[in-house]
């Protein structure tokens, strides 16, 4: 079985219940929250071996965030769980009907993680580099990048290394809180040292000043795939290969979807990307994917929504063009919509 390796930090999540405004909650929902887990447990669920490397506090939101990876059939030997540091802890704030333009806000409580003590040293753990070792897929974030300059360090070693026939993944994943006052253009750096880059257009604006494709491309000169995620509209692999140096431009339409929460969507897009790229499949039909995931997560409550059955799954991706096009997508179901000619 092919085997995947995600990187990053995980922390508990606290959100007040019912939408209470902060200050009034006297009940809070408990979960957990993080790009690279989400990204994991999507591997997972496609049938891929999956590890998490990361650290943990020795407390009770270390251990939920362990047992949660192992319920979603996710490794986690190489966490390693820090005595002294706590686990990273955010509240998301609800919006309220009161001041609807603020939308909903969170609150990061990071600053001294066990996560953010990740470094070099981490590659010295037994567990850690044999799962790096043995991966097919190792998949990294920038999230991880602004943590902390061990951090960064831990990024560059593992972009730097041989590859021995292992890709490297890079989700840009762009937190303003988190680059605010520090150089974002270690993000640049960072990517292309990669071998797949993904980004939202978006997220591009913010960490490379453009969203022009040529103009991304021309920065991110060295990785195979450059995929920019356009929200709602579609999803563009930019290619490039020995055999055709001026690369290729695949775009795929994303679905029509009854949206209930966007939280998640962009790891649950990158997992089914991912996975169809480690099976073989080309990049429409990894693009492809990477839509089914993220609609089935767009359409429920939380960071990961259930795929449909293997059955389901196939005809969804070997649809024709017309078909795709028809999909909707409602409370985690696929239907066709008529389309207007």
């Amino acid at each position: 079985m092919l085997s995947a390796v995600c990187v990053g930090e995980t922390m508990a999540m606290l959100t007040p219940v019912n939408a209470v405004p902060l200050h009034l909650a006297t009940e809070l929902h408990f979960g957990i929250g993080g790009a690279e887990s989400n990204v994991a447990m999507g591997l997972a669920a496609m049938g891929l071996d999956t590890h998490w490397v990361s650290r943990v506090g020795r407390d009770g939101f270390g251990t939920r965030i362990l047992d949660e990876l192992r319920d979603h059939y996710v490794g986690v030997s190489g966490v390693e769980v820090d005595p002294v540091r706590p686990t990273g802890l955010y509240v998301k704030v609800p919006a309220q009907d009161s001041a609807p333009d603020g939308g909903s806000s969170v609150l990061y409580y990071r600053q001294g993680s066990a996560a953010s003590a990740m470094g070099r040293d981490t590659l010295s753990n037994p567990d850690v580099s044999s799962l790096l070792e043995n991966a097919a897929l190792i998949h990294l974030s920038g999230i991880t990048a602004a943590l902390s300059p061990e951090c960064l360090s831990l990024l560059e070693a593992i972009l730097s290394a041989p590859r021995n026939g292992r890709t490297i993944s890079f989700d840009v994943n762009w937190r303003s809180a988190l680059w605010a006052g520090q150089d974002r253009s270690v993000l640049q750096r960072l990517a292309n040292l990669a071998d797949v880059v993904l980004v939202g257009k978006d997220e591009a604006e913010h960490a490379f000043g453009t969203t022009d494709e040529a103009e991304l491309r021309r920065m991110m000169p060295d990785p195979d795939v450059l995929v920019i995620k356009n929200e709602a509209i579609s999803a563009i692999a930019l290619t490039r290969s020995s055999a055709d140096p001026g690369g290729t431009r695949e775009e795929v339409p994303a679905l029509s979807v009854a949206v209930v929460e966007p939280v998640g969507a962009g790891d649950s897009f990158a997992a089914g990307y991912l996975s169809g790229m480690l099976f073989g499949l080309g990049q429409k039909e990894s693009l492809r994917r990477g839509h089914v995931a993220a609609a089935c997560t767009l359409t429920v409550h939380g960071d990961r929504g259930p795929l449909p059955d293997a059955a389901e799954l196939a005809a969804i991706l070997d649809s024709s063009d017309d078909a795709w096009a028809a999909i909707h997508v409602e409370d985690g179901q696929f239907s066709k919509r008529s389309v207007t000619p």
